[in-house]
């Protein structure tokens, strides 16, 4: 029986992996921002900064933004269930859990380390 469980949570973990994979997958071809980056409005990235800090502004609206708000929460639950039924190691989804408080707590981190904030 033992085998068979082992079996179940393999499945189960390549769903979910191949809906993650999905997803990201979705969210990349519903960006036209980074399909036509030239006729981009200028709203996000301030005008007249240099091509560099434009693409870092980018990156960090990207993953502070509304879709990677969702994602993060959707991707905590998922977690979180697999955690509480047996199917994932509380280490390993613990690590999940602080790097999405990580990537989303950044800027603040950044503010008060230097002083900023």
């Amino acid at each position: 029986m033992q085998t068979r469980s082992t079996s179940i949570a393999r499945t189960m973990n390549r769903i979910m992996m191949s809906i993650v994979r999905l997803a990201a997958a979705l969210i990349a071809t519903m960006m036209p921002v980074a399909a036509f980056a030239q006729n981009a409005p200028q709203t996000a990235v301030q005008t007249g900064a240099d091509p560099i800090t434009n693409a870092l502004q980018w990156m960090q609206s990207i993953l502070l933004g509304p879709i990677a708000t969702s994602l993060a929460v959707m991707a905590v639950a998922g977690v979180g269930f697999m955690m509480l039924t047996g199917r994932m190691n509380w280490r390993y989804g613990g690590t999940v859990i602080v790097g999405v408080f990580i990537i989303f707590g950044a800027p603040r981190l950044v503010a008060g380390i230097s002083g900023f904030g």
